[in-house]
């Protein structure tokens, strides 16, 4: 069953918003706490050992409920059951999307063209973890009967940044193999790679379900190549495996057939790192702890599917953004996690967020005269304080921003663990209540300023505030906890781009500028001239001097 085509501008329930927009636009949010003692209870939801605040927010209870009235008229609880069931909702390319199967249990029953695909996911999975644990053990050796030390992950987009970002964020869980990504096609990033590898413990994971895409067979061709240049073909099997559909081509490269995992057309790239691209973290993290991320997912999604949406986490996060992106007009919103550990999450969540809704033609094939998408940006707290945090508070843009932060750290250092939250709860405060000029003026008067410098100096010092934030507060950081928190960020995709009436699961708009660089590569090589507008053609010119 397809997707339902309904322009939301044309509901009543978006009319009924736009009218109650008008009313509590001027309203500011600190203000809104004064008028609604129980604020906070009423705009809060915990879940499992989540706590998401979204009381600093330019929203009522009231504007909540027109919210999901909008979810309701457009029939946003049959989308996600159909979601769930397999329905293929990515028309343009006729699959179904089921990124959530792979978080399944045995006993479910998910029917794809006429057959369970659960058995497989299973089958598939248990692969994995076999040869991840005999890599871990020290079984699996290379060329010369010594154990793999490191792991080279060559992928692309979602084949890069899935694993890379949860490697990274589950690094305190990781055993003694060391991991390293190779995305770029960018020959100085590979050749810093190499610097590090010992050919005889090495073990390169190549990750392509085409197994063509331009930078991920460079990148391996390159790595065959220096490693050929330290041992021989027949050696390749120990130290090259792939994760690819495309089972000739890499038994061509020189993998065993028996070292292939699969990709399915039912996965997307950027939501692929719960499936066999998620190698490396199983081999990182080990297989024990792989599961319980994949556990973590599936409790997030039990909650979706099944939690009516006034305590719904993913369908309230979405409505929010929905709020801000089309009735306050926001163009960006910030992700700033208050752990290192995450601080590739911000650009994770650009590629899940941007490639997926970042559309402009609706499910029906006619162009959106409305805003859909949102520019996600971000960095880890603290460090984004004493960088971009100046425009976040006194800039004259309105950017919604998602604080994630632990209530425990991993290490137990409870000094910077405190220093570092104090921070967290400090910057949604300031942000939402500002400081003004009487503020200002008392604290310049305390410090025995001049009374005509105090005048100068107030308007810099002054913090307008209203910057609209929401709070999310896990009890640690654990491979269950960061499935739970990657999964929520998913649902929340699908039901803004069910909303805006989009396709959130193709990518057409990537294929334009391979294309032409394609062209422009044989251009390059072999001194043809093609034709171009003046500036491309100048700067190819510049180039090949």
């Amino acid at each position: 069953m397809s997707l339902k085509k309904i322009n939301p501008t044309l509901s009543k329930s978006w009319k009924d918003l736009k009218i109650h927009f008008e009313k509590i636009s001027n309203e500011k949010i600190y203000e809104l706490f004064n008028k609604n003692p129980y604020r906070f209870k009423d705009l809060k939801i915990e879940w499992g050992n989540f706590l998401i605040d979204f009381s600093k927010n330019k929203i009522t209870t009231k504007t909540i409920d027109l919210l999901i009235n909008l979810s309701n008229e457009l029939g946003l609880k049959e989308a996600i059951n159909n979601h769930f069931k397999g329905s293929k909702i990515n028309e343009t390319e006729n699959r179904s999307v089921l990124h959530t199967a792979l978080r399944s249990k045995k006993s479910e029953e998910i029917i794809v063209d006429g057959e369970n695909i659960i058995p497989e996911i299973h089958e598939n999975k248990e692969k994995l973890y076999s040869f991840c644990e005999n890599v871990i053990s020290g079984n699996h050796k290379g060329f010369n009967g010594k154990e793999i030390k490191d792991i080279v992950n060559i992928g692309i987009g979602g084949s890069d940044l899935g694993p890379s970002m949860v490697t990274d964020a589950l690094a305190y869980y990781s055993n003694h193999l060391k991991v390293h990504f190779a995305s770029n096609i960018d020959g100085d990033h590979i050749n810093e790679i190499l610097k590090k590898l010992n050919p005889e413990t090495t073990l390169f994971i190549i990750v392509s379900k085409t197994f063509t895409t331009q930078e991920t067979i460079t990148n391996a061709n390159t790595f065959k190549k220096w490693f050929l240049s330290y041992s021989s073909k027949k050696e390749i099997p120990k130290h090259f495996v792939a994760v690819s559909s495309n089972i000739n081509a890499v038994i061509d490269f020189g993998i065993d057939p028996k070292n292939i995992f699969p990709m399915k057309d039912w996965v997307g790239g950027r939501f692929s790192l719960w499936s066999s691209v998620g190698l490396s973290i199983a081999l990182s993290i080990g297989p024990s702890n792989f599961e319980k991320l994949l556990n973590g997912a599936k409790e997030m999604d039990e909650h979706f599917k099944n939690s009516d949406f006034k305590k719904n986490i993913p369908v309230t996060l979405a409505l929010i953004s929905i709020w801000y992106n089309n009735f306050y007009n926001a163009e960006t919103e910030a992700i700033i996690p208050y752990t290192e550990y995450l601080n590739k999450f911000p650009s994770y969540l650009q590629q899940a967020v941007m490639e997926s809704n970042g559309k402009n033609i609706d499910r029906s094939g006619d162009p959106i005269s409305y805003q859909t998408g949102g520019i996600i940006w971000g960095a880890s707290g603290t460090n984004s304080q004493h960088a971009f945090f100046q425009l976040l508070h006194q800039g004259t843009k309105l950017i919604p921003m998602d604080f994630i932060g632990f209530k425990n750290s991993l290490h137990e250092n409870t000094e910077h663990h405190e220093k570092l939250m104090s921070n967290f709860f400090a910057q949604t405060e300031a942000l939402m209540k500002g400081k003004n000029s009487f503020e200002v003026k008392e604290e310049l008067n305390s410090k025995k300023i001049s009374l005509d410098k105090i005048e100068k100096l107030i308007p810099f010092k002054t913090f307008k505030g209203d910057r609209p934030s929401t709070s999310i507060l896990i009890d640690s950081l654990t491979p269950h906890s960061l499935g739970s928190l990657i999964s929520m960020y998913e649902h929340k995709i699908f039901v803004q781009g069910y909303i805006w009436n989009i396709f959130s699961y193709d990518q057409w708009g990537v294929e334009l500028g391979k294309a032409l660089a394609k062209n422009i590569l044989d251009e390059i090589k072999n001194n043809k001239k093609n034709k171009h507008d003046p500036s491309t053609e100048n700067l190819i010119k510049f180039f090949k001097k």
